[in-house]
């Protein structure tokens, strides 16, 4: 080596070593808060407090590790023995979730990164008010509604009418024979409530974006996909459709023919909303047992391009719930 670069190699060598110097010598709030500022923001829309006994401090960890900046609280109504809980089966939208009240406080008590909804079991005699209770108060959605009732009951209209009134998304949960009956027809209120944003979730919902999936007792079917099923038409024909990708349903109609989902994606990109619904206390893909996660890491790998995945992950539901 001459000796005009063994100066140069000594001034390179200066320059990184007092950097590195510099840089350990940040304090360490400046270095999170310059970590935190390059962190794409993630809007979860479907999470759920107390699920399955997860406590606050195992909630908070979670979403922290799976990196999400917001999320949207989903209560469940109030316990009820009635037909449309089955006989309390789905009381705590039967998951253990927590209610409107706890809800709305956990909300309040950590305004910077959590929203929350309105619920109530739909033909309770103050299911109306009980929700309305909570749109004052700010809720942003009501949902997650997941009782066993007709989408065209006097019941559901109330609510859809509720939901018209205070302009807020109403998040339903379909699931055959269980929970939110008569999908094939529920394009009727999609006409009638056309100012009303309504998300689809849940495997009835996610079963049927496959034109051939005709037995609807089959709620997570692996079979390649034929477009043009209910779900994928009410997305395209509807302009107040919106999917919700949460939970092992969101998951298995991403996994269950990448092929398609790519180009499903890229068909309803304006129309598909990021949620996690898990009920995990891990909050990564490591773990194996996160839905959310794998979501996440899903839908990074199909969309098509960073823009269609910021639409996924935050742009749409920032948009739709006025974030």
């Amino acid at each position: 080596m001459n000796k005009e670069s063994h100066s140069n190699s000594r001034r390179r060598f200066l320059a990184r070593t007092g950097v590195i110097a510099i840089g350990s010598a940040l304090p360490f709030d400046l270095i999170a808060d310059t970590d935190a500022k390059k962190k794409e923001p993630i809007i979860d829309i479907h999470q759920h407090i107390h699920y399955s006994s997860r406590t606050d401090e195992q909630l908070l960890a979670h979403q922290e590790a799976m990196g999400i900046t917001t999320t949207i609280l989903l209560p469940a109504g109030r316990p009820v023995n009635s037909a449309s809980t089955h006989q309390g089966i789905s009381n705590g939208l039967q998951a253990e979730v927590g209610g409107n009240a706890e809800t709305y406080l956990f909300a309040k008590e950590h305004k910077k990164h959590f929203r929350f909804g309105a619920c109530a079991v739909p033909d309770a005699s103050d299911a109306i008010y009980e929700i309305e209770k909570y749109l004052k108060l700010g809720a942003i959605v009501i949902g997650e509604l997941k009782f066993g009732v007709d989408c065209n009951s006097p019941e559901m209209h109330k609510i859809y009418q509720l939901a018209q009134h205070y302009d807020v998304p109403v998040l339903m949960h379909w699931q055959y024979e269980m929970y939110n009956y008569g999908l094939e027809h529920f394009y009727k209120i999609l006409e009638q409530y056309a100012a009303v944003n309504f998300i689809g979730h849940a495997q009835t919902w996610w079963a049927n974006i496959d034109k051939n999936h005709a037995d609807q007792s089959i709620l997570y079917p692996k079979t390649a996909v034929t477009p043009g099923g209910i779900t994928d038409r009410y997305l395209s024909d509807y302009p107040n459709m919106y999917g919700d990708l949460s939970a092992g349903s969101g998951l298995n109609a991403l996994t269950r023919d990448e092929e398609h989902a790519k180009a499903f994606i890229e068909r309803h990109q304006d129309k598909l909303l990021y949620g996690s619904d898990c009920n995990d206390i891990f909050g990564t893909v490591a773990s194996g047992k996160c839905s959310g996660a794998l979501d996440i890491q899903t839908v990074k790998k199909l969309s098509g391009n960073k823009e269609v995945e910021r639409k996924l992950l935050y742009n749409n539901a920032k948009k739709l719930f006025k974030l």
